[in-house]
């Protein structure tokens, strides 16, 4: 069925909503991936309310989210089961001075998922958590160096990590020159490394899948090696946790990582992240080995907080009761598979290119020369917005979604593929309107 499409062009009160956030809040957004410099000019500035797949903005128009939420959405906005079982929750009392029983119940109900992780830490964000664990890392060693895939775009906003980027403003250079890099999924990159800084390294961390697809023999191999040069593997599943498979890919593969790192869809856009690991080493901030010297690990006024907790037992409840990856996977195949065609329709195939995973499926933007072009990712984006799409190069498909909204994106890709054409046949600058979207990591705004 061709749907008649829909076009926005009306963002008046978006426009005024931008003249005015930057002065109260520095980069007009709390993430740096929702500013304004990662949106073309013809966006939504401001979401008022969302549903199921879909959200509105300040301007009244209607859009299917393709990444929701940043990918913190694995169910769907306002989804019932969740918030029911947070306003029960809110209705007892949302924070406590002593623990909530609620927080025995999350830690079993997740732990009784990963074979080989005895203990879990809970956080409100996930660069917490990542830090934590490098922390227990260097505990766990008396090492200081950490290790981190290089093509991996974000870690935390902590210095260890954002000191090994370009945006290394506000940080000491000794802070930076203890994180160094290798090639993600090159086990010969990780062990050059390793022979580069020997006996100098805590921790390797990583994302199980995040460009190229992995094997468990990979995985363990790596995992092993690491393990030889006395150093721990941290596995981030804040976005493969319950996307690339329930609860992640450790299970999926098959392997037992040191510590691994949870957040985004767990709790359904709740703010819930969590750290599980092996007890030897998440026992080093506990309070129970009288004499040892104290660890000062996670203490967050709000880490315990009840109503995301609930998002979080609710959330896993309903990918146990329904076959939410099954689903989520079966759209994103689809979707690769459909938009290849059109790609290939419109002769666009050395210029628009699908990365990635059926969970998690982005797009990548190149000119005429085969140069990645920030310009055509824009305009492409503008197209998408135009059609009721919120589009940010990334398709990451949640419960919510169905066939009509898949229905809805491949019709709006397909008119944004015909408009990509004709600039790269005419020009960028006759079909896009404002300044192309900037990377997020760079040394000048």
């Amino acid at each position: 069925m061709i749907m008649k499409q829909k076009y926005i062009t009306q963002f008046s009160k978006s426009d005024e909503y931008r003249k005015k956030i930057h002065d109260f809040i520095p980069g007009g957004a709390h993430t740096y991936s929702k500013g304004d410099d990662q949106f073309p000019q013809l966006s939504p500035a401001v979401i008022t309310h969302g549903k199921g797949s879909h959200i509105w903005d300040v301007d009244g128009n209607e859009y299917i989210e393709c990444l929701g939420g940043l990918a913190s959405i694995s169910l769907g906005h306002a989804y019932e089961p969740v918030v029911n079982r947070v306003i029960q929750e809110l209705w007892k009392g949302n924070n406590f001075s002593r623990p909530s029983v609620i927080e025995m119940e999350m830690a079993e109900k997740f732990l009784d998922h990963l074979p080989g992780h005895d203990m879990i830490k809970f956080a409100k964000n996930g660069s917490t958590i990542t830090t934590a664990a490098v922390k227990l890392a260097r505990a766990y060693t008396g090492r200081k160096l950490v290790v981190r895939a290089v093509e991996h775009p974000f870690f935390s906003y902590d210095d260890w990590f954002i000191g090994s980027t370009d945006v290394k403003a506000g940080i000491p250079d000794e802070v930076s020159q203890l994180t160094v890099t290798f090639k993600a999924d090159d086990l010969e990159s990780l062990k050059q490394v390793f022979t580069q800084y020997p006996n100098q390294i805590a921790c390797v961390i990583a994302e199980p899948e995040k460009f190229n697809p992995v094997t468990k023999e990979y995985l363990q191999q790596a995992i092993d090696f690491v393990h030889s040069q006395g150093a721990v593997w941290i596995m981030d599943e804040m976005i493969t946790g319950y996307r690339s498979y329930f609860p992640g890919s450790m299970v999926k593969f098959g392997v037992i990582p040191d510590l691994a790192t949870w957040g985004k869809g767990i709790a359904n856009g709740f703010s819930f992240c969590c750290l599980t690991g092996k007890k030897e080493i998440m026992e080093l901030g506990g309070i129970r080995k009288k004499e040892q010297e104290k660890l000062f690990l996670i203490s967050t006024t709000h880490g315990g907080e009840t109503c995301s907790i609930a998002a979080a037992i609710a959330t896993t409840e309903e990918f146990q009761k329904h076959k939410v990856i099954e689903h989520n996977h079966a759209l994103g195949k689809k979707y690769m598979n459909e938009a290849n065609k059109m790609i290939e329709k419109h002769h666009l195939l050395h210029s628009v290119q699908i990365l990635q995973f059926p969970w998690h499926v982005s797009l990548t933007y190149l000119d005429s020369d085969g140069n990645h072009s920030w310009k055509l990712r824009t305009l492409f984006h503008q197209e998408m917005i135009k059609r009721g799409i919120l589009f940010q190069g990334i398709f990451c498909p949640h419960f919510s979604h169905t066939d009509n909204d898949l229905e809805q994106i491949l019709n709006a890709f397909d008119e944004a593929c015909n408009t990509y054409k004709k600039a790269l046949e005419e020009g960028v600058e006759k079909y896009l309107v404002g300044a192309p979207i900037k990377p997020v990591f760079r040394k000048y705004i």
